[in-house]
């Protein structure tokens, strides 16, 4: 009797499925033919693009979101009575919740619709956002409370939008999207100081700059609803078991394989000390300024000053302009020194961190006698930071097989948060209030207890320098392993059992074939 082969349902390959109790469609052998693999999900390559265009301007209206706040801190703390250590804790509670909901929503991201997930996230954040411009003077935590929500938010677009762009386009173009995608950082930081600041000058309320964002945002919401799909995980990659449906390793498969990845490893340590910096930057840097320029008799040692705001403006100019240039000239650096030297990448983002830690200190220690000079080597160094936020991308996509870079992406981002930007802003401010109870309580003493908290990051950023020249040492047989397993397109990461089941397989097909 022989056996009959299953329906594979409506829509099957070329509409000839099977149906119970025909049995031409099965073999001498009663066995049944594999099922045929269905057509591959395609995309019209205008959409794509456009799709693409929608992410990177919601990107950008989510690193708005991470330092408007920085951009009125000066009102916020004269608003709410807070001091620098407590000023500095806002940033730490955004991104504490950003990193406590990232695996929430990185598993709904896995199991569910992602342009879903996408919008809950927006309209979590604008919400929260705009409820925070009418909390009362008399109840900070509440104020404290919903920069938590707003990261909270914030972490579903951190957490899915990397892995709908890398479901839209192929290895080959997906490299020059996400440095398009990873421009936006820099330059929707840099906007968020703009934003803020000028928004302040111009109403005399600080918070109208939170009042405004949700406007941006249900454009952004709109757009994404009606010209963004949600792709099938893994429909554009040729590769492992996204693309095939078999060989799917475990979570903690992976979390292994990515720990004994060393280039994996060691350049996410120098991604967390460009965050740690940045994030300490990003925050303190315009109050710096302020307190520099009232040290220098330029503007009065007021709160209230329209100053800080200026300053703020200035400095989320100079973030947008060294953004934009240094994420254009480190992937372009890459891409060319990448033909001579197979090292390049790691290369470029050591020697930009270890060029930017003297621009730093001298930016810092220049401060008090000639601000020219200290704007300068600021704008330097971002310009150095900045040329490796592409870079480190294209690292990672190089080393990590394709059917873990999701996860890759997610321990990278949480590993850089946690021990980098979630902590820096209150560790400067918790140092600068430290060093201010012990002296005079004068403006200079101030400034210079501000400044000295910052040489930290001049310390920190050489550590980062570091870090990527280890990963330049095992960029290449990383790489070796990725382009091996690429040759075997059934493969994915396998464990010891995939390995077993496939040698199992390889056997019985050996014997069939002998004549």
């Amino acid at each position: 009797m022989s056996a009959e082969c299953p329906d594979p349902g409506p829509g099957g390959p070329q509409s000839q499925s099977l149906r119970p109790g025909r049995h031409y469609g099965t073999l001498v052998s009663g066995q049944c033919p594999p099922p045929s693999t269905p057509a591959p999900w395609s995309l019209p390559r205008w959409r794509a693009y456009v799709a693409a265009a929608v992410l990177c301007y919601i990107n950008l209206l989510n690193y708005m979101n991470w330092f408007i706040i920085a951009g009125v801190l000066l009102d916020v703390q004269k608003f709410f009575r807070i001091s620098d250590s407590n000023a500095g804790l806002l940033q730490t509670v955004f991104i504490g919740c950003l990193l406590l909901s990232a695996p929430l929503f990185g598993y709904l991201g896995d199991r569910h619709s992602r342009k879903a997930t996408l919008s809950f996230g927006i309209l979590l954040w604008s919400g929260a956002g705009l409820s925070s411009s009418f909390i009362s003077p008399k109840y900070p935590w509440l104020f404290f409370l919903s920069r938590g929500v707003v990261g909270t938010g914030t972490a579903s677009y951190s957490t899915i939008a990397p892995t709908v762009l890398g479901d839209l386009f192929v290895r080959e173009q997906r490299t020059r999207v996400l440095a398009i995608f990873y421009i936006f950082i820099p330059v929707g930081s840099g906007l968020g100081y703009v934003l803020g600041s000028a928004v302040a000058e111009l109403t005399g309320n600080w918070r109208w700059a939170l009042r405004i964002m949700p406007c941006l945002e249900a454009v952004a919401l709109i757009l994404l609803i009606l010209l963004v799909p949600d792709p099938p995980r893994g429909a554009t990659e040729k590769q492992g078991e996204e693309a095939t449906g078999t060989l799917r390793s475990s979570w903690c498969e992976d979390i292994r394989y990515l720990g004994r990845n060393w280039s994996f490893m060691w350049s996410t340590l120098g991604v967390t000390s460009m965050a740690f910096v940045t994030g300490a930057l990003g925050f303190w840097a315009p109050k710096f300024l302020f307190e520099a320029h009232v040290v220098h008799g330029l503007q009065l040692p007021d709160f209230q000053e329209p100053g800080s705001s200026q300053d703020s403006l200035i400095f989320g100019i100079l973030t947008v302009v060294t953004g934009i240039i240094g994420v254009i000239l480190g992937a372009e650096a890459a891409r060319r020194y990448k033909k001579v030297n197979p090292r390049a990448e790691p290369l470029i983002c050591a020697s930009s961190l270890l060029a930017a830690a003297p621009c730093l200190y001298l930016a810092l220690i220049l401060a008090p006698t000639t601000l020219l000079a200290s704007y300068v080597f600021l704008a330097l160094g971002e310009l150095l930071l900045s040329c490796n936020w592409a870079v480190v991308a294209d690292i990672l996509l190089s080393v990590v097989v394709p059917r873990c870079r999701g996860t890759a992406e997610a321990l990278q981002i949480t590993v850089g948060h946690v021990l980098g930007d979630a902590g820096s802003p209150y560790l400067t401010g918790l140092i600068s209030s430290a060093l201010r109870a012990r002296r005079l309580d004068s403006y200079l003493q101030r400034f210079l207890s501000l400044q000295q908290s910052f040489l930290c990051c001049a310390f920190v950023i050489t550590l980062g320098g570091g870090c990527f020249l280890l990963t330049a040492l095992y960029l290449e047989r990383d790489q070796a392993q990725v382009q091996a397993q690429a040759q075997q397109p059934d493969t994915g990461t396998l464990d010891s059992k995939d390995m077993e089941s496939q040698g199992l397989l390889s056997g019985i097909s050996a014997s069939t074939e002998d004549p």
